[in-house]
């Protein structure tokens, strides 16, 4: 069909759509209807486990009973909802606990040392690597975006295994490190290294991820402005520093919450690294900590306090990072 049958056609149809919306009944709250389900899982999934979870903070409990809080039976299924067991309400005691506990503190600090590392080295990674594959001189861009972000979809135990292997003593890394007159280096004894192990092997996974993301964003900005800049002689250095940095400033900010969130999220990788004979107390993050406190001790009340208390120093540093924006 040739464009000029095509587009009286299709404004006959918008007349005749506009013509069926006005006929039609406004129903209201129609809108919200839509909406509800989001509602919907948002709340159970979601907000009512966050205010439970900080309610369940108050108190000491050792995970749930036989005996049912809430049960429905529709014949062939049953659903029930267990009561807590042994729930006492201690009021502050676990938070006062927590505010003495070193075990959390050291948590805490491996997380920032681990944060420390992996959020900029792998934020500058991502933005040098995007400024490259932007750049007018890249060949064969397709392809490097996608090889660059290729290990986001490795399953995290795997690719934790893949770098314990090449990190064991004897390993390639050490295989490499000697080709070039550096001594081996104990990546799963030494509580530093093995702190920087972990820290690794999220750089190595989620740059790509974020560079993807800030090459999106330097698509977004305007040609004119680096032509401006040149005409009024700017160098390279200048036209990055002041066109670039502040165009990207929403997208580095997203960059840097959603990294720091993940960084203190880590479970994972720490868990394979300490399974696998790193040292427990430099490499126990704070999410590892909270497992090991509510899952293996069942102190399932102070790992409620731990989790408001990790809840409350995430959302104060995102502040801080919007803050500083």
């Amino acid at each position: 069909m040739s464009r000029q049958l095509l587009v009286p056609l299709l404004d006959q149809v918008r007349f005749k759509r506009e013509q069926l919306k006005d006929r039609l009944p406004t129903l209201p709250g129609t809108p919200l209807l839509f909406l509800s389900p989001f509602f919907l899982l948002f709340g159970v999934f979601l907000a009512i486990p966050v205010f439970y979870t900080f309610y369940l903070s108050f108190f000491t409990f050792q995970g749930v009973s036989t005996e049912a809080l809430f049960a429905i039976d529709i014949g062939a299924y049953q659903i029930m909802i267990p009561e807590m067991a042994n729930l006492q309400y201690v009021g502050l005691d676990n938070y006062r606990r927590l505010l003495t506990d070193s075990v959390f503190y050291q948590s805490l600090l491996n997380t920032a040392i681990i944060f420390v590392v992996q959020v900029p080295l792998m934020v500058a990674l991502a933005l040098g690597l995007a400024l490259v594959l932007n750049a007018a001189y890249t060949r064969y861009k397709g392809i490097f975006r996608s090889l660059l972000l290729l290990p986001v979809s490795a399953n995290t135990v795997a690719y934790s295994a893949v770098f314990i292997v090449i990190a064991a003593e004897g390993g390639i890394a050490d295989i490499a490190l000697g080709a070039v007159g550096i001594s081996p280096i104990d990546w799963l004894s030494d509580g530093f290294w093995a702190r920087n192990l972990v820290a690794f092997m999220s750089v190595w996974r989620w740059t790509g991820y974020n560079m993807i993301i800030i090459l999106a964003g330097l698509q977004t900005i305007s040609p004119s402005l680096y032509e401006a800049a040149e005409i009024g002689g700017a160098t390279k250095i200048q036209k990055f520093r002041h066109i670039t940095l502040p165009q990207l400033k929403p997208i580095m900010l997203f960059v840097f919450v959603t990294t720091t969130i993940g960084v203190f999220k880590k479970f994972a990788e720490p868990m394979i690294v300490i399974s696998s004979g790193g040292p427990i107390n430099e490499t126990r993050t704070i999410v590892y900590y909270i497992w090991q406190v509510a899952f293996q001790n069942l102190e399932l009340g102070y790992g409620s306090a731990l989790t408001v208390a990790l809840v409350a120093i995430i959302m104060t540093l995102s502040l801080i990072q919007f803050k500083v924006s």
